[in-house]
């Protein structure tokens, strides 16, 4: 049995990987999750050979009963959840005429429903051990609705209430629940791919690095109960805001 697990939900290759790194040198063993387990190999060859225990799972955020018997397999076969931290986006852009009511709810399944799931379960286990921290990712949509992102702007605002809600509830619990809004374009292959200038902006720290991200929820999950953070914004130096 572990010390404790981060369990890492929505574990890409760059925001939840370094997340999965960051907890993983702290000490915890990493759970990652993700529909496509298979891509989660190069994370885990990593870990392990730095001596990391980690193991990575299949997992459709969405699917209540996928949700439970995840977190019930992470706690008999592995160890005790400290951390959970929901890190699904479903930032998917289109205009109000182009999305259809599959769409909308798809979006909202995945941004906001899947958060609720991996929220309320990850509050069964720590609520019983009085302890543990829930860590959500947001984005600019989570405060400020843009043209073209009615459905993911919505969900991120409800995963936002959601976060608030729970913090209120779980805080007197010893729960820490803390959302991380990232009001940035974060340095990922989509990011390289699609803006011609990402290199240049890199040099002037002007694109969130996903380790120097990572760092704010080891932290977060490090706090003192006397002075937690609830909502931790985070962006360059030269982002609008």
């Amino acid at each position: 049995m572990s010390k404790g697990v981060a369990l890492i939900i929505g574990a890409g290759d760059a925001i939840g990987s370094a997340i999965a790194r960051k907890f993983a040198a702290s000490g915890l063993t990493v759970c990652a999750a993700r529909r496509n387990p298979e891509k989660l190999e190069p994370l885990m060859e990593e870990l392990r050979v730095k001596s990391h225990p980690a193991h990575a799972y299949q997992l459709d955020a969405r699917k209540e009963e996928q949700v439970i018997d995840l977190y019930r397999r992470i706690e008999e076969e592995v160890g005790e959840l400290e951390v959970v931290v929901f890190n699904i986006g479903a930032n998917v852009p289109m205009g109000i005429l182009e999305t259809d009511s599959r769409k909308f709810f798809k979006i909202w399944e995945m941004a906001c429903f899947a958060g609720f799931l991996c929220g309320r379960e990850a509050a069964r286990y720590m609520s019983a051990r009085k302890r543990g921290t829930i860590l959500f990712t947001g984005a600019t949509a989570s405060v400020r609705g843009n043209a073209g992102f009615a459905a993911f702007a919505s969900a991120k605002h409800g995963l936002r209430a959601l976060a608030q809600s729970m913090a209120r509830e779980l805080g007197p619990q010893n729960i820490h629940v803390a959302h991380v809004v990232i009001d940035a374009a974060v340095d990922t292959a989509w990011i390289n791919e699609n803006f011609p200038d990402a290199a240049a902006l890199k040099e002037k720290d002007g694109i969130v690095d996903p380790n120097d991200l990572a760092d704010n929820y080891v932290m977060l999950h490090q706090q003192p109960a006397n002075s937690w953070t609830f909502e931790l914004d985070v962006r360059p130096w030269m982002e609008r805001w």
